[in-house]
């Protein structure tokens, strides 16, 4: 059974500093990080997921 660390939507809401609606937008362009449904339909994001998904965000100095 796997203990990674797994975030609360609102949880991640707080960290990225994005409304649920803003969040719900991203992830219809397929751009959120992924999450997890659990079977009451609650989501989840694994710690390593979002980590993952901020690495995507960084900007390249030398290409800006």
């Amino acid at each position: 059974m796997s203990h990674a660390q797994k975030l609360k939507l609102v949880e991640v809401l707080d960290e990225i500093g994005m409304s649920r609606a803003a969040f719900y937008r991203m992830r219809a362009r397929g751009r959120a990080p992924k999450l997890i449904k659990l079977p009451n339909g609650q989501l989840r994001c694994r710690r390593s997921d979002l980590d993952a998904w901020w690495a995507t965000c960084e900007i390249d100095r030398d290409a800006s």
